[in-house]
């Protein structure tokens, strides 16, 4: 057993399945975005609806990125043609649900 404790995947599945999909620097620009525009709603009500909506545009495009990032990798993984084995697909399998799974986290 290694140090992921599931007998034969490596410990960095662990750690994929678990990660954020935005980095800690990037979750936290979004968010305080999100604050100043709340913050603004007082003063600029329809400005700060259409900040609000630009925000959540720029965040679902930025998602967009990050999952055609991972979908490369995980087609480079699985999409061999007819030489890839069983175990690929499996691994695979883990990885597009671990990235489901971090996408219903959010």
């Amino acid at each position: 057993m290694n140090a992921s404790g599931n007998g034969g995947a490596p410990a960095i599945a662990v750690v994929e399945e678990t990660t954020p999909l935005f980095s800690p620097g990037e979750a936290k620009d979004f968010r305080a975005r999100w604050d100043t525009i709340q913050a603004g709603f007082v003063d600029e009500p329809r400005g700060a609806v259409e900040q609000a909506d630009s925000l959540v545009a720029e965040t679902m495009k930025r998602l967009a990125e990050i999952f055609t990032d991972e979908r490369a990798r995980l087609e480079g993984q699985w999409d061999r043609g007819d030489g890839v084995s069983t175990e690929d697909l499996r691994l695979a399998l883990r990885r597009y649900r671990s990235f489901f799974g971090r996408l219903l986290s959010l």
